[in-house]
C-alpha cells in the first residue's frame, strides 16, 4: 500500500513564479536526489524547499517507516499566498506601490514501486 506523504510550507515570503523555477528541478527525482540538487542551487528559494523536503522525508520515516532511498517527488507545487500592499513614494507627490508577494509550497512524496 503506498502512502502519500505530505507537507506543506505556508507563507514563504518569496514569489511563487520564482519558487517555481527551484521547484521544476526536483520534480519527480529520488528524495535523495532531490536533497542533493537543492543543497548546491544558487537561488534563495532552494534553502526553504530543502527544509520543506526533509521535513517530509523525516515524516515518512518516523511516522510510515519508509527508508528515503524508496522515496521520490511525485508531486510539488507552489501557489500564490497572500501579497501585502507596502508603499514607496516618489517624486512629485507621487505613489509608488510595492507588491510583497509569498507563496505557499506543497510536497507529496511516494514509495516507489518495487519492479
Amino acid at each position: 500500500m503506498t502512502h502519500d506523504i505530505r507537507a506543506h510550507l505556508r507563507h514563504l515570503p518569496i514569489s511563487a513564479q520564482k519558487v517555481r523555477l527551484v521547484i521544476d528541478a526536483v520534480r519527480g527525482k529520488g528524495a535523495v536526489q532531490a536533497q542533493d540538487i537543492l543543497r548546491f542551487m544558487p537561488q534563495r528559494s532552494a534553502e526553504p524547499v530543502l527544509k520543506l523536503l526533509n521535513s517530509a522525508i523525516a515524516n515518512a520515516e518516523e511516522n510510515f517507516g519508509v527508508s528515503r532511498d524508496d522515496l521520490f517527488v511525485a508531486v510539488i507545487s507552489a501557489d500564490e499566498g497572500p501579497t501585502r500592499r507596502w508603499r514607496r513614494f516618489g517624486a512629485r507627490g507621487r505613489f509608488k506601490p510595492l507588491l510583497r508577494r509569498s507563496s505557499h509550497v506543497t510536497v507529496i512524496l511516494r514509495e516507489q514501486e518495487a519492479a
